[in-house]
């Protein structure tokens, strides 16, 4: 069982930044994917990064932009947003699963969300 707890979440101008902190409780941490993915309002959850093993992926919206890196001896995984865009907009979660994928359906635990707002 792994439970997740995202933080740092909240209201940023266009072109401004924002870390993301997701906090894992169990065992084995590192060997899980831990990912992140997005949802606003109206609109089906999308994937935004995953890290495992010493690989990252990027969705193609946010390639260039946003980082994602994992403390393993914290059990911490973050989300580094840079240049920020109304459209980012969304509440951000964190999710944890073995296999390392882009589709949210895949994964087993998730977080409880936090609140990303980009203003223009």
């Amino acid at each position: 069982q792994v439970q997740l707890v995202e933080s740092g979440g909240g209201l940023v101008q266009a072109g401004g930044s924002l870390r993301l902190s997701c906090a894992a409780s169990g065992r084995a941490f590192s060997r899980f994917a831990m990912g992140w993915f997005r949802q606003a309002p109206g609109k089906e959850r999308e994937f935004v990064a995953v890290s495992r093993n010493g690989i990252s992926l990027y969705a193609d919206s946010v390639k260039g932009r946003f980082t994602i890196t994992r403390d393993n001896a914290k059990n911490t995984v973050y989300l580094q947003m840079n240049s920020l865009k109304p459209e980012d907009t969304a509440v951000y979660y964190c999710a944890a699963d073995l296999g390392l994928s882009r589709y949210y359906r895949d994964y087993d635990y998730w977080g409880q969300g936090t609140q990303v707002t980009v203003s223009s």
